[in-house]
């Protein structure tokens, strides 16, 4: 389904290649996420055994990334797992509902992401502005998402340069404060690992699977060229290459900067500190270098909002296009052709939760909410079209089908059932509002 024809005006335009889909990848990705996520992964696992969190979150990406990879391929379309969830369970009532319940998931944890990355912007701001009051930060997350959506209310030609830009400072943000780190590397503080602080081993795979939660919130993203199939060109090939090369250069570069931050400060220094890169620069070089930077950082939390904000749009989008969801989403701007109500009513929403959560309760609740519909439906929903439909032409295969998509499953369950009972309850109850909205709509309106 390449899909070159010419659109019409109320059809989105195939114009992201691969490079330019791999960097929005990039971009999402990365964002302020590891860059405050490196400290709470060494407190979780007390040291560089923390490691293990990272290679657990990197083996996800891939397995997980394969069942994205497969079904994109397939319906390259705007949604992503909206439409993946629709075809993979049909038009019945299993197809409705679990479609629905990912499009009322996504009316919150879209927002929520958005404003996760502001909040962070925000708070890495504080090293600069050392009395930056909350009041001031506020303003400045919630300025964040105002000037990042004024930023994607433009054609998607345009949004696929900018991106190439922003891709490549962020790999050279991180290569350089890897390298920076290689002098002065003391490679048995990096590889000291030590478990003795951990009495039983439940405690130890409860750390594990929270310091897991964490560096999955780092990697997530390596989907969003798939949300944007509907606008990338051969999406039957570069779906896939862009998936797998975006999480290939992330997980290299995260390994490569734990490693370097390991080696280069003790451990509880890093668990400590709020702003460690800056800290980590600040001590390799000056305080003037770590000033330079903390702005490179602050840079690349821009561009991870403006990723992550252009798919998520698509989503609301995709819904209405079909019947499933308001109409007036399914709106494309007549001059630009991007769904531009999905994205101010998406920019809105973003604005008032920036003003009103913390990050650190933001994550996790953003990450256990999406497990149970969109992860685990999307590879349940796959396995059962291999079974009962197994001769359906597949553009992308997984190799060693299915056991990536058996392993995704496994990890995903881990890190819900080891995450605090508090944000289990709550996505639980996520899925049970869903369900009662879902019979008001389809029995009372």
């Amino acid at each position: 389904m390449s899909s070159e024809a010419s659109p019409n005006s109320n059809q989105l335009l195939r114009s992201l290649s691969l490079p330019q889909g791999t960097a929005i990848n990039v971009i999402d990705m990365v964002g302020i996420g590891p860059f405050v996520i490196v400290s709470q992964v060494v407190a979780a696992l007390q040291g560089p055994a923390c490691i293990l969190a990272w290679l657990l979150g990197a083996l996800l990406a891939y397995s997980d990334g394969m069942v994205w990879s497969e079904l994109g391929a397939k319906w390259p379309e705007a949604g992503g797992s909206y439409v993946f969830l629709s075809k993979l369970f049909g038009r019945g009532f299993w197809g409705r509902l679990m479609s629905f319940l990912f499009v009322w998931q996504t009316l919150i944890q879209a927002p929520l992401t958005m404003a996760s990355a502001s909040i962070g912007f925000s708070q890495y701001l504080h090293y600069l502005i050392p009395h930056l009051n909350t009041v001031w930060q506020k303003t400045v997350s919630a300025s964040l998402i105002v000037l990042v959506v004024i930023v994607l209310y433009r054609n998607i030609k345009t949004i696929g340069k900018i991106s190439m830009a922003l891709g490549l400072i962020t790999i050279g943000t991180i290569c350089w404060i890897i390298f920076s780190g290689i002098p002065h590397f003391n490679a048995a503080q990096a590889f000291h690992w030590d478990f003795s602080s951990f009495p039983s081993t439940t405690l130890l795979y409860l750390a594990i699977g929270h310091g897991t939660l964490k560096t999955v919130y780092s990697y997530l993203g390596y989907y969003n060229v798939v949300q944007l199939g509907g606008e990338i060109k051969h999406p039957e090939t570069n779906i896939p290459r862009s998936v797998f090369i975006s999480i290939t250069i992330i997980a290299i570069l995260y390994l490569c900067m734990q490693l370097a931050l390991l080696g280069n400060l003790p451990w509880r220094t890093i668990a400590g500190s709020d702003f460690v890169i800056s800290t980590y620069i600040e001590k390799i070089y000056n305080a003037k270098v770590a000033s330079f930077a903390t702005g490179l950082i602050l840079l690349i939390a821009s561009s991870s909002l403006f990723a992550l904000t252009l798919g998520y749009s698509r989503v609301p989008y995709a819904a209405a296009k079909n019947g499933d969801f308001f109409p007036i989403f399914g709106k494309v701007h007549p001059k630009h052709r991007f769904p531009h109500v999905s994205l101010l009513v998406l920019g809105v929403l973003a604005f008032v939760f920036s003003l009103l959560f913390r990050m650190e309760k933001v994550i996790t609740a953003i990450i256990t909410m999406r497990i149970l519909i969109q992860f685990l439906g999307q590879s349940t929903g796959l396995l059962l079209w291999h079974i009962r439909k197994p001769k359906d032409e597949r553009p992308y295969r997984m190799p060693f089908f299915p056991w990536p998509a058996i392993l995704s499953m496994l990890i995903w369950l881990f890190i819900f059932l080891t995450s605090p009972p508090l944000f289990i309850a709550f996505a639980i109850g996520i899925i049970g509002v869903g369900v009662i909205l879902y019979f008001v709509k389809e029995h009372l309106l």
